[in-house]
């Protein structure tokens, strides 16, 4: 493979008299600053920064980094980054609050802004690639240049920031999409295939922040069995290509796939690279994206480390707001059409992602600061606009009816001193037995099949108060992607009515897919896009984990199928708590119809969570099989409903559209929305799951929160576990003692899957 410096060495050379004479400018700032107080040393500590970019730059060009210390390494690592860790973020002109507060309210979140871009400059350097530090200390400059001597109106900075993304709007739109399409630009790959993973100054190499969570989870990995690493590997790849098979798509059409993790995984990830090659696929693998015209809010697409500071990246997540008119949105999508058409034959290629996600960081709360740059209602329609119109030419060049992906989760160290036990019982949870699901959840499909809609209630309080680790505190139950120990304090208020499609022949159509380990690692789960007409009522979770957020008291109340309603207990105001609702979940649109109804059947994972008391740090990926759940956003077969779907016993899953995906065939743009949020119910804040014939009758699917369908008896076992805890718990008090986990986990023995450690 070509070296990345060799890569970018000619680019680099047209560059470099451009480069060196905005190195040399920048310089003069330190020595002669002209610029007025307060301004000034926002320009010196800018100054400073670009100084540390340059010497990066030219010792990774020159492979001096290679030759460092790990030592050395981490203090450099860490001198890059300083300024927005925790510690220091509070007196950073990153921090928009504080930038605010020395250079001004119109100044400050602009400034705040661009110096959040000018740190992408970080793996710009360690990738070699000096036409991106370029245009950025060429903007720097410019914004400089107006500061010297009398201060510039608003609007001028504004500008500049403007025409700065505008323009060059086609340099890194461009180079985005090549990176997630083309396998020559493999400076990760070659890194991960390249080093020797037990030395863990490889990880230096990527150019992400580096924390302590990195480092452990590399060194474990390094400890475990080559048999081990092998197992995680297989069941990925694995189930990236039961995808295909499921699906009905033919996985020899295509060439590459794309790998998406957190590092510290590259063991794991390097034997996937071989794994994939013998399936005849070249891993790319791609970082997330640093410029903010490519940055989706909330989400990292691509390979990363641990946030520096969630904050930090909470602040900056609406940046875009310095820039987005319409001009902009019509100049990005035209941007976008013809990068797709430069690399349309490796788009061709391109089978979708196989993903490694993690789980098990601290609790974040965010802060919502009124510095914090935020979408106007125009832009937020602008944005919700491009997405929409982006979407089709994504899908022609990449068509959704072609491609698959997978996704699996494991632990960080983060999550406690139980880590190494629960890593190997997630290994466990992923491995758990494909026929034993397969049939329990075709008893339960069945059942659902007679129902012209289903009944979705939740629990009544328990009576155990306080929190279950018996600390003072929050009292809800900690569940949704919530909970320790399963206690639940406080009433779910769930009652919703979820309506099916009619079925013309119950022989040979079903509304319900039959979920096993593929796509969806672990397996656990029936699923159908229900009818919007007919699905009213309010769901209800006493705390869920969404995205990195966790919302307190959150409901959503539906008509018709749509979102009419919100709240969370995130803040005194509840204002505040609907802004947070609307931009993260409904993800600034006015609503959203409920695109999926599922009921999660892996009890066996809910027992390890409230074993180990960790739900509340379980991914959705998990949680979504430990109960129902709904999700709100496009259908769970968003651009691919005409391809034909159907279940082991050879039923086609015919709940593929609803009212508003079906909008497809008059215009796609009315269709979708670009997003698909999973809810989870916990199964102990879960009533009952009633299923209600045309006729009136009924057929409980669960009852108080236990499966109820003949046959279905073995997903009881971890939860009647559970339950007797809980019985002890009322009974002393609110103690939990380890004994009584222990007993309640051992029910789930007969769904252990393949033994390994």
């Amino acid at each position: 493979m070509m070296d990345y410096r060799e890569l970018w060495k000619e680019e680099n050379d047209k560059i470099s008299e451009r480069y060196n004479l905005a190195m040399e400018r920048i310089q003069e700032i330190l020595t002669e600053p002209q610029v007025q107080k307060p301004f000034d040393n926002y320009f010196v500590q800018m100054a400073r920064f670009v100084g540390q970019i340059d010497d990066l730059a030219r010792r990774q060009a020159q492979g001096e980094l290679d030759r460092l210390s790990l030592e050395e390494l981490a203090r450099l690592n860490r001198q890059l980054y300083e300024d927005i860790l925790p510690d220091h973020y509070e007196k950073s002109y990153g921090n928009p609050a504080y930038a605010a507060g020395i250079l001004g309210k119109d100044y400050g979140p602009l400034l705040a802004s661009f110096y959040a871009q000018l740190r992408g400059a970080v793996v710009f350097a360690y990738e070699c690639r000096l036409t991106d530090i370029t245009i950025l200390c060429e903007t720097f400059i410019e914004i400089y240049n107006r500061f010297e001597g009398e201060v510039p109106p608003v609007k001028a900075i504004r500008d500049i920031l403007y025409w700065f993304n505008s323009d060059y709007t086609d340099v890194i739109l461009p180079y985005r999409i090549r990176e997630q399409l083309d396998e020559s630009l493999s400076f990760a790959k070659d890194i991960i295939l390249d080093s020797d993973l037990n030395d863990l100054r490889y990880l230096y190499r990527f150019g992400e922040y580096i924390s302590d969570s990195e480092l452990k989870i590399a060194g474990f990995l390094n400890s475990l069995p080559g048999e081990t690493i092998a197992r995680m590997a297989e069941t990925y790849v694995e189930g990236y290509r039961k995808g295909f098979v499921v699906m009905g798509r033919d996985l020899s059409k295509k060439r590459t796939v794309a790998i998406r993790y957190e590092l510290g995984f590259e063991r794991m990830i390097r034997e996937a690279i071989y794994l994939f090659r013998k399936l005849g696929m070249e891993p790319i693998i791609y970082r997330a994206a640093v410029w903010s015209v490519t940055r989706n809010s909330g989400r990292k697409l691509g390979y990363h480390g641990v946030s520096p500071n969630r904050q930090y990246d909470y602040d900056h997540r609406y940046d875009q707001a310095v820039y987005l008119d319409k001009a902009f949105k019509d100049r990005k999508l035209a941007v976008l059409k013809t990068a797709y058409e430069t690399w349309k034959k490796e788009a061709s290629d391109f089978a979708g992602p196989a993903v490694v996600e993690t789980f098990g960081e601290a609790d974040f709360q965010p802060l919502n600061k009124p510095e914090a740059l935020s979408l106007s209602k125009k832009q937020e329609e602008l944005a919700i606009a491009y997405s929409r119109e982006a979407m089709p030419v994504i899908n022609t060049y990449v068509p959704g009816e072609e491609t698959s992906f997978t996704i699996i989760a494991f632990p960080l160290p983060d999550i406690g001193k139980d880590f190494e036990e629960i890593f190997a019982e997630t290994i466990r949870i992923n491995t758990l037995d494909y026929e034993i699901y397969k049939d329990i959840q075709q008893k339960l499909i069945l059942a659902l099949d007679e129902a012209e809609y289903v009944r979705v209630t939740g629990r009544k309080a328990q009576g155990v108060a306080g929190r279950a680790d018996g600390r003072e505190g929050d009292t809800g139950s900690p569940q949704g992607r919530g909970g320790d120990a399963g206690s639940l304090a406080r009433d779910n208020e769930t009652d919703i009515r979820i309506a099916l499609h009619p079925l013309a022949d119950k022989t040979k159509e079903t509304n319900f897919e039959n979920c096993v380990a593929d796509v969806n690692i672990p397996l656990g789960e029936v699923f159908t896009s229900p009818r919007l007409a007919g699905t009213d009522g309010l769901l209800h979770v006493n705390q869920v984990y969404l995205g990195n957020i966790l919302y307190r008291n959150l409901k959503l109340w539906f008509s018709d199928g749509r979102v009419s309603g919100y709240s969370c207990d995130n803040f005194d105001n509840p204002e505040e708590g609907k802004a947070l609702i609307r931009q993260e979940i409904l993800k600034n649109h006015d609503t959203l119809p409920m695109g999926e109804f599922a009921i999660g059947t892996n009890t066996a994972a809910y027992a390890m969570a409230e074993n180990y008391q960790i739900t509340r740090k379980l991914p959705i990926l998990i949680v979504e099989k430990m109960g129902p759940h709904f999700a709100v956003g496009d259908t769970c077969y968003s651009w691919s409903e005409d391809s034909p779907m159907y279940n082991p016993d050879g039923r086609e899953v015919i709940a593929r559209d609803n009212e508003i995906s079906i909008l497809r065939k008059e215009d796609v743009s009315k269709a979708y929305f670009g997003c698909h949020l999973d809810i989870t119910i916990p199964y102990s804040e879960l009533g009952d799951i009633v299923a209600v014939r045309p006729d009136g009758t009924e057929v409980f699917i669960v009852r108080d929160g236990s499966f109820a369908v003949d046959g279905t008896e073995l997903l009881n076992e971890p939860l009647d576990g559970v339950k007797a805890v809980l019985q002890n718990l009322r009974q002393s008090g609110g103690r939990y003692e380890t004994q009584d986990k222990r007993k309640a986990y051992g029910k789930t023995k007969k769904f252990r899957g393949r033994g390994f450690l």
